[in-house]
């Protein structure tokens, strides 16, 4: 629920800000409010560890470097977001990370994995009501406001 409240306030605020400078630039807005949350996500990767490994099924091996792994890219393809000339690639690789990362999201569902806890005493299937279609929100914003976008403008220079 985190990630959707600050996914949204930042693009909120971010496009205030633009709106008042006299240019409203709902794209960067959007760009803005994803790098957001990705260092948002890729922190608690560092904060729950423990809830994130059980996210990953045993037979993956070197769960907790994986998990570690993810949230160090999540903070860099935040970064990389607002960086000129990479927010296209990074759109991309953002949208097969997201369907990457579905299958753990299901799997920690199934399981009842609640990730902050560590515990197997999470919310269960039902979970899966909330994060299937916030993971398809989160496709469609990497796709609208970053890959859409920059690949219709113009070329510069």
């Amino acid at each position: 629920m985190e990630t959707i409240i600050v996914l949204i306030t930042t693009f909120v605020i971010t496009l205030i800000i633009s709106i008042r400078k006299g240019k409203a630039d709902i794209f960067l807005s959007g760009r803005v409010a994803m790098a957001c949350m990705l260092v948002l996500t890729g922190t608690g990767h560092f904060l729950f560890t423990k809830g994130m490994v059980l996210m990953l099924p045993d037979f993956i091996p070197a769960r907790e470097a994986v998990v570690l792994v993810t949230g160090i890219l999540e903070i860099v393809a935040a970064v990389a977001l607002l960086i000129p000339f990479v927010p296209v690639l990074t759109g991309w690789l953002l949208i097969i990370f997201f369907l990457l990362i579905l299958p753990s999201n299901i799997y920690a569902a199934i399981h009842h994995v609640n990730l902050k806890t560590a515990t197997y005493e999470g919310v269960g299937p039902l979970y899966l009501w909330f994060r299937v279609p916030l993971q398809l929100l989160f496709i469609g914003w990497v796709y609208f406001f970053i890959v859409r976008h920059k690949r219709r403008a113009p070329a510069t220079g």
